[in-house]
């Protein structure tokens, strides 16, 4: 089958906020944004420039799942933990998100995966996002 990943979403408790720090962070820009009245649904998907996008979702009564401090704790839990983004430099981008209002969760250092280096932070509500720094074999 052929497929790739189209978009991650996340819920959040406040989409003006957590929509505009993802733009200031992570340079997205808005492709849409869209209200569900039955179920009170509001969203926004965003894309950044190399064509990744995310939804950002809120409902009235929704109430905060997994906030997990690290990767490893997140593992604890079955489901979804997070999503990952490639950089070609992680520690610039990982100082400039923890500039921005980003929570360390994990510094950047070794992956498991040889020759790869990662780092994790939290978005001002504490989802987990990985940053990954693979080396060119250029």
């Amino acid at each position: 089958m052929r497929a790739r990943l189209d978009h991650v979403g996340v819920t959040v408790r406040d989409l003006p906020a957590q929509t505009a720090w993802y733009k200031s962070a992570f340079g997205l820009e808005t492709v849409f944004e869209f209200h569900l009245d039955g179920p009170g649904l509001r969203g926004v998907v965003l894309e950044h420039p190399l064509g990744w996008r995310l939804e950002l979702l809120a409902r009235t009564g929704s109430a905060p799942g997994l906030r997990a401090p690290d990767p490893i704790t997140a593992a604890l839990t079955e489901g979804y933990g997070h999503f990952a983004v490639t950089t070609p430099e992680l520690d610039p981008v990982h100082a400039a998100l923890v500039a921005q209002g980003a929570g360390e969760a994990l510094a950047p250092g070794p992956s498991p995966e040889p020759g790869v280096r990662m780092a994790w932070v939290t978005d001002p509500e504490g989802n987990l996002i990985e940053l990954i720094e693979r080396r060119s074999t250029e």
